[in-house]
């Protein structure tokens, strides 16, 4: 899973109804969920505990986003579902993706393996070489580093990419393969991402 021992945090403030779904199904999540029934409430807590602040994920309206800009908050604590209805799988897609990014924001150097990881530059360096990346090659590497364990074909689809049926399989294993050929090309690396029956890995 991606959080081996804290489990993030995803506040709902003012959204009882996705509350309420995502309350029945909250035992297949890596993550936790609150729920605040007034913004002030939550201003309130989050106020006790400043660690909130940086460490969870708000969802909430687009009115209550405004209010909390100037609350110490910011635009990477939050999650904006701009498309409804939406898709409970496609949602938690969202929350995850987000999370994972959220996990790392804070570091400017994530390392993976013997590269460091800008995620706010989107590159990746060893040695004063350094390799421009995309923001899906680094979902991808950030997914891979997070698990300890070979990820299927369909878990990177599943999480990196969301639920897409237009989505093809050989979609995921041509963004690897590039992913792979620019790390071998420009660090004469190829073990950066494993390969195995059992599926990815770093």
């Amino acid at each position: 899973s991606y959080t081996k021992m804290n489990k993030q945090l995803v506040n709902i403030v003012e959204q009882q109804e996705l509350y309420n779904i995502l309350h029945e199904v909250k035992n297949q999540f890596i993550f936790e969920i609150c729920n605040y029934s007034s913004l002030d409430n939550f201003i309130k807590v989050s106020n006790l505990d400043t660690k909130k602040n940086v460490d969870s994920l708000i969802i909430t309206n687009l009115r209550n986003y405004e209010k909390l800009l100037v609350h110490n908050f910011t635009k990477n604590n939050f999650l904006m579902i701009d498309e409804f209805p939406i898709k409970l799988e496609k949602l938690l897609d969202k929350i995850n993706i987000q999370l994972i990014k959220h996990k790392y924001k804070n570091q400017a150097n994530v390392k993976v393996k013997r590269y460091n990881l800008n995620i706010n530059k989107r590159v990746i360096n060893f040695n004063q070489e350094e390799l421009k990346l995309t923001e899906r090659e680094i979902d991808i590497i950030l997914f891979l580093k997070d698990n300890n364990k070979p990820q299927t074909i369909n878990n990177l689809q599943n999480v990196v990419w969301g639920y897409s049926s237009e989505l093809e399989t050989h979609t995921v294993e041509t963004h690897i393969y590039r992913l792979r050929k620019k790390v071998k090309d420009k660090f004469e690396d190829e073990n950066f991402i494993i390969s195995s029956t059992n599926g990815y890995e770093i």
